[in-house]
């Protein structure tokens, strides 16, 4: 089907009308976008899944497993700090991080066995 459009306007009201008063409000749609979205970068779903599978792991420990450079590790960190799925603390030289309970829940999701490509 090249056309994703209906040919005819057969809307169901009172479906329609329901599931139009229990949608997403706009401004968590957005926030539950950005979670997503930042999962969508191939190095940054490789460190969530380290975090996953490690638990709490510093930088250093990141880096190494992801075969990426200290300095973009922590850029993507930030990323991911700023959607709300990783925290992250100093602990004397080191920064350590680990998935928030929302972090954990996503990265389980897009990583689920079920989930084929």
């Amino acid at each position: 089907m090249a056309d994703d459009r209906c040919d005819l306007l057969c809307l169901d009201l009172p479906r329609a009308e329901k599931l139009r008063r229990t949608r997403l409000e706009a401004q968590r749609a957005e926030r539950l976008a950005a979670a997503a979205k930042a999962l969508a970068d191939p190095t940054r779903l490789t460190l969530a899944a380290a975090l996953r599978d490690g638990g709490e792991l510093c930088v250093c420990d990141l880096s190494w497993i992801a075969g990426r450079a200290e300095n973009l590790v922590s850029h993507h960190v930030r990323a991911l700090r700023t959607a709300g799925l990783v925290r992250s603390h100093r602990h004397g030289k080191m920064v350590m991080c680990e998935l928030t309970g929302r972090g954990r829940a996503l990265v389980d999701v897009v990583l689920a066995d079920q989930v084929t490509v």
